[in-house]
This record gives C-alpha cells, structure tokens and sequence, in this order.
C-alpha cells in the first residue's frame, strides 16, 4: 500500500516498470504478472468496505472475496506448487474443516485495510519466491507439486497457471468495479 484516499482507505500500488525490448522468456513471464497484479489493485484498490462487500446478483461474488481469494491463490502457489515458502497470516487458524470456500466466506468479516495488507503482503511473499526460484534452475525445473494423474510440473506451467487465475477473476473485478463507481480501463493510469 503506497497512500490513502481522503477517507483513509488504503490504495494498492499499481506501479509496472516495463520490460526491455530484448527482455528474455523469464523476465518477460515475471512482467506479465506484475503487469495483471497492477491492473488488478487498480480494479480492487481504493474502496471502503460498503464497495468491496457488494454483491452482484446472482451471484453472491464480492471484491472483498476476489481479494482474499487471491491472496490465497499467491500463498498456495509459493508454498504448495513452487515450496517455496508458507501461508501467510489469514490462513495460520484455519482447519481442514474450514475448506473449501474459506476464502470466499471469510472476507465478509475483513475489513479493507486487512484485505488490502495481507493481498500485498502474499504478493510480496510470491515475488520473492519467484525471484529465488527462477534463479535456482529457472522456469524448466519441476514444481514441488504431483498432478493427480502423475507427473510434475514445470515451474512455467505454474507462472502460466497463476496468470491465468489472475485472468479469469480480472474480467469480474473489472464489471464489479465498473458497476460501482464507472471506473473502465486495461491498464491502470501510470504516473
């Protein structure tokens, strides 16, 4: 979190330093991420927690869900796919009994500050991590991770797979935000 709005409500960075124009597969697979994080802080950042807390029916999706599932998403891919590191603090009191669906429930109880933190706090968690793994071995090394039908994945597989997460709830963080206040846009305002 890098200001606040007049209200005290946190904003999330959405800071992206582009790539060079010779930038390698690693490099260019790392900006993508970052790329699709900035867009989505941009989407969810900023709100108080009337916004973040609004449902959208039929559905019973919130931002404040969106959020805490993807701090989720970032923690379980450092430590469960790529072991390379733990859960961060939402996840220390849960019980297998809690799942699934945890995250999606619990961000009603959150308020935006702790939403906000703990996504930027797993963010941080998971660049650290991919900076360590990509330089131990890069992306070709197997994931600490055994598909169901056998087999490792690569480390590639992994990053692809977490962009693609990001891809799929950005599309409902964009209508949601839209629906709330008009914000539009691919890219979040640099500068």
């Amino acid at each position: 979190m890098t200001d606040t709005t007049p209200q005290g409500i946190p904003q999330l960075d959405t800071t992206i330093d582009e790539p060079g124009l010779d930038a390698g597969e690693v490099e260019l697979a790392l900006f993508m991420l970052e790329r699709t994080r900035a867009t989505f802080a941009w989407k969810v950042g900023g709100l108080d927690a009337e916004a973040l807390h609004r449902a959208f029916p039929p559905s019973e999706m919130t931002l404040a869900g969106l959020v805490k599932h993807m701090t989720f998403v970032e923690d379980d891919f450092v430590a469960r796919r790529l072991g390379a590191g733990g859960y961060g603090k939402p996840w220390h009191h849960t019980t297998p009994d809690d799942w699934p669906g945890y995250d999606w429930r619990s961000a009603a109880d959150d308020s935006p500050a702790d939403l906000y933190r703990w996504w930027q706090e797993a963010v941080e968690r998971a660049r650290t991590a991919w900076t360590r793994v990509t330089a131990d071995g890069g992306l070709d090394e197997p994931a600490d991770i055994e598909w169901d039908e056998g087999g490792h994945p690569n480390r590639r597989r992994m990053l692809v797979d977490l962009n693609a997460e990001y891809a799929r709830h950005l599309g409902h963080a964009d209508l949601f935000r839209e629906a709330i206040d008009g914000l539009v846009g691919e890219d979040p305002p640099q500068g």
